[in-house]
């Protein structure tokens, strides 16, 4: 496939000659030797399609730069303790423990040669199928979308735990290159395993052959998505690839005399009704969230309820921060603070996300007499449900029935709240008689 041709006049001489249109600027990464474009620019897959799922195209709702938490006063930061907790009254603050288990994993699980981080990640991994079973998810004429998938073992699961199933499909999308795969582990031979290393943001799933071909309800699946990456992944889901199916299947009505569009009127509009109805592209969402304090307002897919509760893009950025108060102060930050692109690389599942601590900037003086640990925690676990609450709202009221709950215990993982979402019945034809 051609390279993409340079827009709005010239680059830098000596870096890559793509233009980043969210970011009005050609982009600054340094091509090889005898190459216009970076690598990621370089070869665009037919699937890319520039900030699809970027969503606030809107540059003045986007904040100027924010001081940090340890620069606030006392008395800001009081300001905005209360805006958290004025914000989540109301809300379900108890979640729902649904710690399963499934049986495609027991024998991994028995293995006395796992060390304890790999215990973790596959009772992590046995309870995510067992919430993916309990919402009828795993069967056939599936394709299952892991987005974050590094190394793909999530996907691998869902594999073994479907092996006498036929007509399945995988898409692995990761951005990073990633080694030790496990995609040559799966023992079905009809098992159809595709990788799309694209970040999310750019992620036109109607366009992937697989899909166009083969049209399959799409699951999407992801352990430990990290912080915007979630957002975008929902929105790639619910709004860029649903809409382009239920385009597909809006055919242009086929001409009629005058005498006949009465009769058949009434007709065409309940058959169209079944039609949007039948289409259901995304059969269902199972994503264990993770690192809040990266989500952005920019991709956030809950902002227009944090309008409904009078905040805004200011108040968004310190809840982010503010969240990592809820792990952050259950152990010494001894480790060294990651990159964006560490942080996001699955590629490796030794420790995972939950098992990174950044120093938080609520360790300064400034909450010195205003907070406890044990009140700290509490803040920061109602703005990580602030935030995800913004996104099951947008899920609702995109038709989808969505729920967070507990997937497993915080000795396993801090990071233990898995986000789902199905169909709402409403949506659903009831059965004819």
């Amino acid at each position: 496939m051609a390279a993409p041709e340079p827009w709005h006049g010239s680059p830098v001489p000596g870096r890559c000659a793509y233009f980043v249109e969210r970011k009005k600027r050609f982009c600054k990464m340094i091509p090889a030797p005898g190459r216009r474009f970076c690598g990621e620019h370089g070869q665009q897959e037919v699937y890319f399609v520039q900030d699809i799922n970027a969503g606030l195209k809107d540059v003045a709702e986007i904040p100027e730069e924010t001081v940090p938490i340890s620069s606030l006063s006392k008395e800001e930061l009081k300001n905005l303790i209360i805006k958290v907790k004025k914000a989540s009254n109301g809300l379900e603050l108890h979640l729902k423990e649904q710690i399963l288990s499934h049986q495609a994993l027991q024998e991994a699980l028995n293995d006395p040669k796992n060390g304890e981080s790999a215990f973790k990640h596959l009772k992590q991994q046995a309870s995510i199928l067992g919430n993916m079973e309990k919402l009828h998810l795993l069967g056939p004429g599936r394709c299952f979308v892991e987005f974050g998938a590094g190394r793909g073992k999530l996907s691998h699961w869902v594999d073994v735990a479907l092996q006498n199933v036929e007509n399945v499909q995988f898409l692995l999308v990761e951005r990073a290159t990633t080694r030790f795969k496990v995609d040559g582990k799966h023992k079905r031979r009809d098992s159809v395993f595709e990788r799309l290393q694209v970040d999310i943001q750019h992620l036109c799933l109607n366009k992937v052959p697989i899909l166009e071909t083969k049209k399959l309800p799409v699951v999407g699946i992801g352990k430990h998505l990290c912080g915007a990456a979630t957002d975008l992944a929902l929105r790639c889901l619910v709004e860029s690839y649903t809409a382009c199916c239920d385009g597909e299947n809006e055919e242009p009505a086929p001409k009629r005399s005058r005498t006949d569009k009465k009769e058949v009127a009434s007709n065409n509009s309940a058959d169209n009704e079944s039609n949007k109805e039948d289409c259901k592209p995304v059969a269902g969402i199972v994503i264990a969230l993770c690192c809040h304090h990266k989500c952005d307002w920019t991709h956030y897919v809950g902002r227009e309820f944090f309008k409904s509760v009078g905040l805004g893009p200011v108040e968004f950025h310190y809840f982010t921060r503010m969240s990592s108060w809820a792990t952050c102060g259950m152990l010494e930050a001894t480790t060294k603070a990651p990159t964006s692109e560490e942080s996001e690389d699955q590629t490796n599942d030794t420790g995972g996300h939950e098992q990174t601590f950044i120093k938080t900037e609520g360790d300064s003086d400034t909450l010195q007499g205003i907070l406890t640990v044990e009140e700290r925690k509490e803040i920061g676990c109602l703005c990580k449900l602030l935030i995800d609450h913004g996104r099951i709202e947008y899920l609702q009221q995109r038709g989808y029935k969505a729920a967070l709950q507990y997937y497993t215990e915080s000795a396993v993982s801090l990071e233990n709240v898995l986000l789902t979402a199905v169909p709402s019945p409403s949506v659903i034809p009831a059965p004819t008689t």
